[in-house]
This record gives structure tokens, C-alpha cells and sequence, in this order.
């Protein structure tokens, strides 16, 4: 028995001894993250599987894993051997947790979750799906604490300022804007429970989360309220006077239960996707609830002016390194023995010797030739694949700086290409252009923008299963919302100073994989008798690879955005390369005729 089914026995004698039919794992934290703190990633231990996204059930005999398109076959690699099943979410017929527990356990059957890991928004659904069946919902301690020997503790890494030059408003000016949203909603107080709004809210950043300048905490923001809940040690004594002489109550995050608990006739504005049950389950009756998206969340999405020319200058920054990785990859391939783990050490190396910068925003992807087609791809120096001369090669990275954060996806030709390959290249690039010249009347929803980036794709019966467009945080989470560019509804408009990804594909199984991204920001266009009409601005400063072009499946129109890019690319990078790279990088940009 290996280590994972080790577990799973240990978890089930424990659900017996609680009269459990079924636990639920929901793969996140108390603050609702993608990215964990190892305290949490609860979902990587009891199954093995590494990935960003997916959900658990364990029953006292069985053991499924649901997670969506970009991990599919990473998670059957990893669920191999340790008995527990894949199964398929975010794809047409995917039956969800709530659901399969619903039609597979019998009248009567009792399932265990952690309120404190469990969204509101889950709950209200699991006890939808379970009311019919006669299937009770139990709230149960954090179970995995008495398995799981050695378990990390909550972090406490030390707290430090954004400086407000960074973040374009002041901790009092966001009270202020976060006090009259919360009026209009006939709120009195916001919890703040996801850690990148609270980062956001508090012009504060940490070190907590892996590739996430967030701090674990949470905060409570209204007309009489400015509270933050963290580890008190974490905050350096000049910092936490600063925050005491602007009237900011400082508790310490074991508290934070507890004065939930004091609060009294109060309207509590909070978001149910990213706030935990527990957090429900601590407000006295006498408390009303608003349900809304965080309107910290809402703001942070819309960039200020300061943040949008400090992603400017990010981009910059991050185009040189990217120019730099480029002319390293063409003097060294075929010379000396490089594979995807050396391009993603490179990558970071490149971008470390850029002033202001402070790491790198996720795992680099590095896919050569077949491992191209494993969406969020990561390898270790092990299993990478040496990189030869041939075929395309996938890098989707970024980097952390103080003016912003960046994520950016090339498609690089090695060697010669077939010609299916050239076509799929250049129908992903169609849909990447087609997304960026996009112009649309206010009120549009990213459902509506999706089949843009698809539409060349879907002509000669291609797809790809993962989404289009993700917010990203400034100096913040690579993946930020509420709003996205996806096939599956999303209520939230695409807004003024919305930055995003852009980012099309195309994916051939046991073959490689193609992507081409960039970030771009939401722009006025014009106003019209029709209405106001929005559009995009590319911020991303990378050549495309233009040898890997089919020129004949292009438009005018899209060779001369190629064209146009690259120049463009050219000036706002020329000050910041060596003659030698200038050279080189006029060189790979010839014009697309």
C-alpha cells in the first residue's frame, strides 16, 4: 500500500469513527485560493495530485478527484496507482461533486465537510442537491490534522508596505471608496476574507503563498470598521504603528472567529464565493447578510492610472529578459544540453536582472514537442525533456515587480515545421488578434468576447478546453477576477482598466501543444448615438515567432497588427538592449507581407 492509499484508510477509520458516509476535500483554504499555503494543500496530500484546481471526495469505499481541462492529463498520471478516479468537470455532461453525491449515496447518508474550507456559495448548493435525496449535510473538524504528521503551521513570513507611488491610492482613500460602495449596497461593514483583496485594500504585501505576494488574514472595512486579523509577529513594529496612527485596529488572526461573534445588528455585505461557511456560521441571528461580489475585488479589477502605467513599465522590464531568454535559446540550442527545466531557470534569471524585480508570478510551463499539449505543465530537473533543434517549444511565464505583475505565452519554431503545424500556429495567432482588435458597447460580458479568440479555430473543427481571458492582479495573483473571458457565463462586465489575458490554443495529444498570449488592458473607444463603445490595448512587449507563420491563412488587416506589433515592440525595448540584441531582434521581426 503506498503512501496516498495510506491515507485515504487513515481518513476513512476516521469517517467511521464519526458515522460519515462521505467527506468532501474542496481543494482551498479558509481564504478561498487558487494557490495555497502548504498548511492547505490538503487536496495535493490526501491524493497526490499537484495541480491548482480540483475537488475531493472520499467514501468508505471509493475516491474521486474532479478537476477541469488543463489538468486532465496531469491528473491521470498522478491518480495512477493511489485508487482514486478522475473525473471530468467544466465539460459538457460533468457532473459535479454535490451532484454525484446525490445520485450515488443512499437516503439517509451523512456527509462530512470543513465549514472553515467550504465557500457559501458550495454549501447553499450541496445542501440544494442533498434536500432531495434526504442526504444530510455535517459539519466536521479539519480531520486531516490527525493524519497528516508534521503538517505545516499557518506561515508567518513578515508583512511589508506598498508603497502608495506603487498602488496610485492611499489606505484612507480606498476606505473611502470601499465606505460609499458599501452605502450604496445598504451595507454597514464588508468582511474581507480573500488574501489578494485584502492585500489590495490594506496597500499591503507578504510572502505566505508560493509565486503570491499575499499575507494569510483577513479584514473587516466600513464606516466604523478598519480591522486586520494576521499573525501580530508578522508586522514590522514601524509598519504596525503606521497602521495604528491611521486608526486601523490590528488583531491577532486567531481572534478573527471570535469578534464575528461580538458583532450586533449589523448588515454585513460579503461575497459567497469567497467567503467560508464558517464565517456564516460565527455572525449572531440578529446580523443580515448582503450577497455580492467583494467590492474590494470589483475595484482592484479596474485599474487606477498609476497602476496602469506601472504595468507599462512592467511590461518593459519583462519584454527585455524575454528578448534576452530568446537570443540565450538561439546561440545554445543544439550546442550544449538544455531541457524545459533550463528554460524555466532562465527565464526567472533573465527576469532577476531587472531593477524592481520580485519573483516570478506562477510555475513556469516549459512544453517541448508532446509534454506542449499539458496545459499547466510543470516539471522538475527529473522528468523535463531535453530540448533539441526541432518542433515547437511552449514557455507560458511571468514575473512579479513592484510596477505589476506579468504572464506571457510564446510558441517558438526550433527547427522546421510541418505544415499542420504552421496552420495551427497561425489560426491560434487569427484568434489571438481577432480577441485583441475586439470593439464592443458597454455591458459587454466576457461569454460574449470568447468566440473571438475561437472562431478560426472552430471553422476547421478545432477548440481548446480551458478559458481565454483571466484577470491579473497588480503586483498581486496572476489570476485575478471576478470577470474572465470564457465559454461559461461570468455576470461580471469587461470594465475600463480591466487588465487581462489573452490567450488562445491548441492542443494535439502525444504531439505538442500551441498558445500564443498576451496581457491587454480594457480602453475607451468612442461614443456614438449607438452607445459607448470599449476595446482592448496590448501591454505585452514580446515578438511573435514569425517563422512559424502560414502568411496565406492571414489577412491584410492581421498582418499589418503583426507588423504593426513588432514595431512597436522594437521602440518601447530598444532602450533597455545591447546593440547585439537590437540586431537580433530586428532579425526575428522581418515584415509580414
Amino acid at each position: 500500500m503506498n503512501k496516498i492509499e495510506q491515507r485515504v484508510e487513515a481518513l476513512r477509520r476516521i469517517m467511521a469513527r464519526e458515522k460519515l458516509d462521505a467527506w468532501y476535500i474542496s481543494g482551498t483554504d479558509p481564504h478561498m485560493s487558487e494557490y495555497l499555503p502548504e498548511r492547505w494543500r490538503t487536496r495535493e496530500f490526501i491524493t497526490g495530485f499537484s495541480g491548482s484546481y480540483g475537488e475531493v471526495v472520499i467514501t468508505l469505499s471509493e475516491a474521486f478527484l474532479w478537476t477541469d481541462t488543463r489538468y486532465f492529463l496531469q491528473a491521470e498520471t498522478q491518480l495512477e496507482g493511489t485508487g482514486i478516479k478522475m473525473q471530468k468537470l467544466r465539460v459538457p455532461g460533468a457532473v459535479p461533486p454535490s451532484e454525484w453525491l446525490a445520485q450515488n449515496l443512499n437516503p439517509g447518508a451523512k456527509v462530512g465537510v470543513d465549514p472553515v474550507c467550504l465557500p457559501v456559495g458550495s454549501c447553499h448548493q450541496f445542501r440544494e442537491s442533498f434536500h432531495k435525496k434526504g442526504i444530510q449535510l455535517v459539519f466536521t473538524t479539519d480531520f486531516l490534522d490527525e493524519i497528516w504528521e508534521g503538517r505545516p503551521s499557518i506561515p508567518e513570513n513578515e508583512i511589508f508596505e506598498l508603497d502608495v507611488k506603487y498602488a496610485g491610492f492611499s489606505r484612507a482613500q480606498k476606505f473611502e471608496i470601499i465606505n460609499n460602495k458599501l452605502k450604496e449596497a445598504g451595507a454597514d461593514l464588508q468582511i474581507i476574507t480573500s488574501l489578494d483583496d485584502l492585500a489590495w485594500t490594506f496597500n499591503l504585501r507578504g510572502n505566505d503563498v508560493a509565486y503570491n505576494p499575499v499575507f494569510v488574514g483577513y479584514g473587516i472595512v466600513g464606516k466604523d470598521f478598519k480591522l486586520l486579523f494576521t499573525k501580530k509577529g508578522k508586522i514590522p513594529e514601524s509598519l504596525y504603528t503606521k497602521l495604528c496612527d491611521e486608526g486601523i485596529i490590528v488583531k491577532d488572526y486567531d481572534d478573527f472567529f471570535g469578534f464575528l461573534k461580538t458583532l450586533n445588528g449589523k448588515r454585513i455585505y460579503l461575497d459567497p464565493e469567497a467567503t467560508n461557511t464558517a464565517v456564516l456560521n460565527s455572525l449572531p441571528a440578529n446580523n443580515e447578510t448582503v450577497d455580492g461580489v467583494s467590492i474590494p475585488a470589483k475595484l482592484k479589477a479596474c485599474k487606477n492610472e498609476t497602476e496602469l502605467e506601472g504595468f507599462r513599465t512592467a511590461m518593459r522590464k519583462d519584454g527585455a529578459a524575454l528578448v534576452n531568454f530568446l537570443f540565450w535559446l538561439k546561440q545554445n540550442i543544439g550546442e550544449k544540453t538544455i531541457t524545459e527545466f533550463t528554460v524555466g531557470r532562465k527565464l526567472a534569471a533573465f527576469r532577476a536582472e531587472q531593477e524592481g524585480f520580485r519573483g516570478e508570478s506562477f510555475t513556469p510551463i516549459v512544453g517541448y514537442k508532446s509534454h506542449g499539449a499539458i496545459v499547466h505543465l510543470s516539471v522538475n530537473e527529473e522528468n523535463a525533456n531535453t530540448i533539441h533543434p526541432l518542433g515547437f517549444l511552449l514557455f507560458d511565464s511571468g514575473g512579479h515587480y513592484f510596477e505589476g505583475t506579468t504572464d506571457i505565452t510564446r510558441t517558438i519554431a526550433l527547427g522546421p515545421l510541418s505544415e499542420k503545424q504552421r496552420r495551427d500556429f497561425t489560426l491560434v495567432l487569427k484568434g489571438m488578434i481577432a480577441l485583441t482588435e475586439a470593439r464592443f458597447p458597454y455591458g459587454t460580458k466576457g461569454v460574449h468576447l470568447d468566440l473571438l479568440a475561437r472562431k478560426a479555430l472552430w471553422e476547421n473543427g478545432l477548440n481548446y478546453g480551458h478559458g481565454t481571458g483571466h484577470g491579473v492582479g497588480h503586483y498581486l495573483a496572476v489570476h485575478e477576477g471576478p470577470m474572465a473571458i470564457r465559454q461559461e457565463y461570468n455576470p461580471n462586465l469587461i470594465e475600463l482598466g480591466m487588465v487581462l489575458s489573452n490567450e488562445p490554443g491548441l492542443y494535439r495529444e502525444g504531439e505538442y501543444g500551441v498558445r500564443t498570449e498576451n496581457m491587454m488592458v480594457c480602453v475607451e473607444k468612442e461614443e456614438t448615438e449607438f452607445g459607448r463603445f470599449l476595446g482592448f490595448e496590448t501591454l505585452s512587449l514580446c515578438p511573435v515567432d514569425v517563422n512559424a507563420i502560414d502568411q496565406g491563412l492571414l489577412t491584410e488587416a492581421e498582418k499589418r497588427w503583426i507588423n504593426d506589433y513588432h514595431a512597436r515592440v522594437k521602440k518601447e525595448l530598444a532602450p533597455l538592449l545591447s546593440p547585439e540584441l537590437i540586431r537580433f531582434l530586428e532579425e526575428i521581426t522581418p515584415e509580414v507581407r
